[in-house]
């Protein structure tokens, strides 16, 4: 992409309500848009950067051997009646809206009760177990405060995975796997140093839950820290009697739901023709939260400083001089291009110094300079966004090291 034709521009200000880290910096930097309180959209590069986490999540998901779906988020009053969970008294955070008919909907702020629906169509037999399903798809939740950017949103993009066993043994055995799956999700986004697997209150779900939190002074959770070597924790809201909490936001759950969505609805007949209620389990994470978390934890005064594996762009091609270097430019813009690398190439026509500070903004991980020093050196200059070290290097050596 060349930036003279990026849709979008970087901003020296970010809108004056905003107060949050994450929605500050990606908006300025023309990740975002807002449309009002907990509400954004995502531009071309805030686009990239979301699909490529998706990409590492669908790729972790469908490593357990689930399948992808996709549900409406339009949602029927009775099937939520059957759990209670209907009533504002017990959610709070419905978006309800009714037909013209006067019939009452809801726009889904989770799916384990229309999943259970569904699938009494499908299970009736031992044989029709074990499975796992998911699904990307945008939720609602009508929040009191939305302050928080991309962190905490009133309509956001959840992946939600639903596992269903033959009992407790075999639904513990997918839950851990699972939970080693978000391990794996949080180590590749670039965040796993600071994120704790944390016992927490289940909430409407159940009756506690495991919660991934990432340490960040723009935590609304508080844990407290229980093994730092295999980065356990526990919340504040069921253990509050230990002293040196740490400020934590929320990135993934993981619920052990046992039989509370799926009985009486769901059940199957065992060898003995016997019925029992399907086991089940449900798995969360928001992959724009978890973007939102990823600049509170990774970024400087400067910027954001985006890991390689989420990054909109691996290299960020910056033009400073004259039609020659140009030229240059061009060249090794298209051949960063051939080898698959993908590139932003700054060919606008501005002061170096406004280039840099855009680049910082952005947080492209690698910058190449070509400038008046390459042409005379016909090397190019390298700079990573983590580190202040200038590099001389061949183009040849920067693509073995972009394509190992």
């Amino acid at each position: 992409m060349r930036q003279s034709q990026l849709f979008t521009k970087t901003r020296r200000e970010a809108p004056a309500d905003e107060v949050s880290k994450n929605a500050i910096l990606l908006i300025r930097a023309g990740f975002i848009n807002k449309e009002m309180a907990g509400v954004y959209d995502f531009l071309p590069l805030g686009l990239r950067v979301l699909n490529k986490i998706i990409g590492i999540i669908r790729e972790e998901m469908n490593s357990l051997g689930a399948q992808e779906i996709f549900m409406s988020s339009l949602q029927r009053k009775e099937l939520w009646e059957r759990t209670g969970r209907w009533s504002d008294d017990n959610v709070d955070a419905w978006f309800k809206t009714r037909l013209k008919d006067g019939a009452e909907l809801g726009l889904a702020f989770t799916h384990e009760e229309p999943i259970s629906n569904m699938l009494e169509q499908f299970v009736s037999s031992y044989k029709d177990l074990p499975f796992s399903v998911y699904q990307f798809q945008n939720k609602f939740r009508n929040e009191t405060r939305a302050k928080s950017g991309i962190i905490r949103t009133r309509e956001f993009l959840m992946k939600d995975l639903y596992s269903f066993n033959v009992d407790r043994e075999a639904h513990q055995d997918f839950y851990e796997k699972a939970k080693e799956s978000y391990k794996r999700i949080f180590n590749r986004v670039g965040i796993a140093d600071k994120t704790y697997f944390t016992l927490a209150s289940g909430g409407s779900f159940s009756a506690q839950s495991h919660e991934f939190q990432t340490v960040s002074d723009s935590g609304e959770d508080t844990i407290f820290i229980t093994n730092e070597e295999s980065k356990e924790a526990v919340n504040k809201e069921i253990e509050n009697k230990r002293e040196l909490g740490l400020k934590a936001v929320e990135v993934g759950n993981i619920f052990n739901l046992g039989t509370t969505f799926s009985d009486p609805f769901l059940k199957f007949k065992d060898e003995n023709g016997e019925e029992h209620p399907v086991y089940m389990g449900s798995y969360g994470i928001g992959p724009a939260r978890l973007m939102g978390t990823i600049v509170e934890v990774l970024s400087d005064e400067k910027g954001i400083i985006w890991p390689e594996e989420v990054a909109p762009f691996r290299v960020h091609l910056i033009l400073l001089g004259g039609p020659t270097a140009k030229d240059t430019a061009d060249e090794i813009y298209k051949t960063l291009q051939a080898e698959g690398v993908e590139v932003l190439y700054d060919d606008r026509d501005l002061r170096a110094g406004e280039k840099f500070a855009d680049a910082d903004l952005i947080g492209i991980p690698t910058r190449v300079i070509i400038g008046e020093k390459t042409m005379a050196s016909k090397m190019l200059e390298v700079k990573e966004r983590n580190s202040d070290e200038i590099r001389m290097l061949s183009i040849e050596h920067l693509i073995d090291e972009l394509t190992k």
